[in-house]
């Protein structure tokens, strides 16, 4: 692997004093800039650009994963020097940092006459200007039989999961072929063989390469160096050979030399992604060629990283390269965004090579010069720290304060959480029910809503019912296609939970500040992605209202058609209760708004995770339970504790929860445990804390955490509701049966 020789990254002077991003810019946003890829190059401009935004411009990253390996730091991932989360930028912190909207998918393809970048998961993305920063891949070809029975190397991520995965089950005498001997196969291989040895494993590992010719950039005495050391690891240093065909527990050679193996690894040289051949842009080899600004044969389209080539100043693939490039581009891609001049990038001619050796001691060479030791390691890994503190704590948001002279009361109202979005900046219950309650009763006779239902109920003339509820979010994140996925699936929720098909939905959309060409594609998304969600349930969207204000708002008035109506007033001793979806999302949303962090676990990953469950549709789960159902309602702004006892109220029963039966989603117990917690959580906890009989447990506060896009809870037969759950489960649901109602007056008692 190699590093540059300072300690100082590139981006250093950006750390002026900033904050992050808002979830509204000041000024309007007129052209989108388009980032693909979460590479080293990539990541520190999002850095930089975090630290000094460009008015006028919306940024948005495409990168499949919500976690960037960096590639320095993998041998002690292997060799067990580090752990996971040490050398994972976490992209989804990183993109919050920014302002920018980040989407979790992989580009296939650009239409560069259209300027569309297409998604392997979603609608094609308009772009005004583009860069790639995607890296490479050490995927074997198709024509080598059995090539997908090898781990490839690069993506990093899915390497280091199969790595732990295999140690897990490995056998007392593992044996490993690593196909590639340059640098990354010999550091990998060697890093392999510590970690093996360290556990206490005999490893026979077999290094092979088709090239007899071993480590040609470096000296010779720095070859001569690794190969005593692969020898006193007991490596099979295997030149000249070349691979026929591979299977799960073995590789065979041309000549017919089979090699047993229980991991094989793919190390091979840098491989471009296919879908850049299809692009149109001139390339080399696959690789991207680029001028000296770092622009491709389109102007409108940059790259860097290993995905992108220099003809004039070739260098070979290393994470050095695009880490020196990173504040070039982003010069340039402001350049380009405001028409000044670009800044050409010219890369050292040699660079210090710091080459790992499995225990705590490396290997230096530059210049021809070499050394080794464990201070060589220590430097090494001093400059991969530095690095990654590029991207751990982030400065904090400021809070506005009260002036001096200000009404009394101002300044605690001001301190209290910031504003969550989703269901966590609902209007607290007490303050609900006491602005509702003047409302008159209705006076139409075929409304039968009752108090506190999901969805208005008028009684059709055919002797069916009318479902009719509202609801809107305010946006959580700069993705205005998920939040009208989001907005559809909740509004959807009150309709399902009385057990009524969803028929036809209005949108109310309010945009931020947008250019004219902006405001269409946002309003463009957020109807296409409206229009597929509510279409996957079977209802269509009929039309809406649209309007400009302080921030994005998605919102839609839903009607469905029941034969039956299900109301949160039928539920009866004995039943079970049943809930389809893990809690926790109102914690998670407000804890990657703070850029909170959680020791052990990457927050973009348990975002993600939240996010995956929040984008499940519920209509199947609500087709399970609504015929058998006694009561149901779905759980949303005021938490599991505060809809159940609406469900309590209206049955005239109390109930019994068992934390233990309860999901929570993955992450969202330590977060509520580090006091992490959404702006509606006090007034949710306020109504529902003496109404409920609780152990002192963390948990417990969860059972107030507002849901966005929350699961149903359903009262149903205690004799039917293994059967349902099974149903749910079968259906791909994270449902579990989590308590009983009870007798007596409304009240909820929580037991362990």
């Amino acid at each position: 692997m190699a590093f540059p020789p300072a300690m100082r990254y590139p981006g250093a002077d950006a750390d002026a004093p900033g904050e992050p991003q808002p979830m509204t810019p000041a000024l309007p946003q007129i052209k989108d800039l388009v980032l693909i890829g979460g590479g080293h190059c990539h990541a520190l401009v999002l850095r930089m650009w975090g630290m000094k935004p460009l008015p006028g411009t919306r940024v948005t990253l495409i990168n499949p994963d919500p976690a960037a390996p960096y590639t320095g730091m993998l041998p002690g991932l292997i060799a067990g020097h580090y752990r996971r989360e040490d050398l994972m930028i976490d992209i989804v912190r990183l993109a919050r940092f920014a302002g920018a909207r980040l989407i979790l998918d992989r580009a296939t393809g650009i239409d560069r006459d259209a300027r569309l970048i297409h998604l392997a998961g979603r609608p094609p993305l308009p772009y005004d200007l583009a860069a790639i920063d995607i890296g490479i891949t050490s995927q074997l070809p198709d024509a080598i039989p059995g090539a997908s029975a090898a781990v490839a190397a690069k993506p990093l991520g899915p390497y280091a999961e199969a790595w732990e995965v295999f140690l897990a089950r490995r056998p007392p005498e593992p044996r490993i072929a690593i196909l590639g001997a340059g640098l990354a196969g010999v550091e990998l291989a060697l890093a392999s063989a510590h970690r093996l040895r360290s556990e206490g494993a005999i490893p026979r590992i077999a290094l092979i390469d088709r090239s007899a010719d071993f480590l040609p950039t470096l000296s010779p005495r720095a070859r001569a160096t690794i190969r005593r050391r692969l020898a006193e690891a007991g490596i099979d240093l295997r030149l000249g050979a070349t691979v026929a065909a591979i299977a799960p527990d073995r590789v065979t050679l041309t000549g017919g030399e089979v090699l047993p193996s229980d991991f094989t690894l793919s190390a091979t040289g840098a491989r471009p992604h296919p879908w850049l051949s299809g692009t149109g842009l001139d390339q080399r080899e696959g690789f991207l060629l680029i001028d000296a600004t770092l622009r491709t044969s389109d102007p409108l389209i940059f790259a860097s990283g290993d995905c992108a080539t220099q003809p004039d100043t070739p260098r070979p693939k290393a994470g050095v390269f695009a880490v020196r490039a990173a504040p070039v581009l982003h010069h340039n891609l402001r350049a380009a965004l405001t028409g000044r001049p670009l800044r050409p990038f010219r890369p050292q001619t040699d660079y210090l090579k710091l080459v790992s050796l499995g225990g705590q001691s490396a290997l230096a060479e530059k210049w021809g010069l070499t050394a080794t030791g464990p201070r060589l390691w220590r430097l090494k890994d001093r400059i991969d720290r530095a690095f990654m503190d590029r991207f751990g704590p982030y400065p904090a948001m400021s809070r506005p304060a009260a002036p001096a002279e200000a009404t009394t009361g101002l300044a605690a109202h001001l301190d209290r959480r910031p504003l969550c979005g989703g269901c966590g900046a609902k209007l607290g219950p007490g303050v609900l029910a006491e602005a509702l309650a003047p409302l008159p009763p209705p006076a139409r006779a075929e409304v039968r809503s009752g108090p506190g239902d999901d969805a208005a109920v008028l009684a059709r003339p055919d002797g069916g019912f009318q479902v009719l509820t509202t609801d809107h979010l305010r946006a959580f994140c700069h993705d205005p296609r998920l939040m009208a996925r989001i907005a559809a699936l909740h509004a959807m929720g009150d309709v399902l939970a009385m057990g009524a098909a969803p028929q036809v939905a209005l949108a109310q959309v309010t945009l931020p500040p947008l250019g004219p060409e902006l405001q269409s594609r946002m309003l463009a998304e957020i109807m296409d992605e409206a229009a597929r969600t509510f279409r996957e349930a079977g209802a269509d969207v009929v039309g809406g209202h649209s309007t400009e204000g302080a921030e994005l708002t998605i919102g839609f008035t839903v009607t469905g058609t029941a034969p039956r109506v299900v109301t949160k007033a039928g539920a009866r001793p004995g039943d079970a209760l049943i809930l389809t979806r893990p809690l926790g999302s109102g914690t998670i949303l407000a804890a990657e708004m703070a850029l909170a962090t959680l020791p052990g676990r990457l927050m973009g990953e348990v975002w993600a995770a939240c996010i995956a469950l929040m984008t499940r549709p519920q209509h199947d789960a609500a087709a399970i339970l609504a015929p058998q159902a006694q009561a149901m309602t779905d759980v949303t702004g005021f938490g599991l504790a505060g809809h159940l006892l609406e469900m309590l109220d209206a049955s005239g029963t109390a109930a019994t929860l068992r934390l233990d039966a309860i999901p929570l989603m993955p992450g969202a117990l330590e977060l509520a445990k580090a006091g992490q917690g959404s702006s509606l959580l006090p007034a949710n906890l306020q109504a529902v804390s003496w109404r409920m009989t609780a152990p002192a447990d963390p948990r417990v506060t969860l059972l107030s955490d507002p849901q966005t896009a929350g699961g149903l809870l359903a009262a149903v037969p205690a004799d039917r509701a293994e059967g349902l759950l099974a149903a749910l489960l079968a259906a791909g649901h994270t449902a579990a049966r989590i308590g009983e109602v009870t007798a007596g007056p409304p009240h909820i008692t929580v037991t362990g």
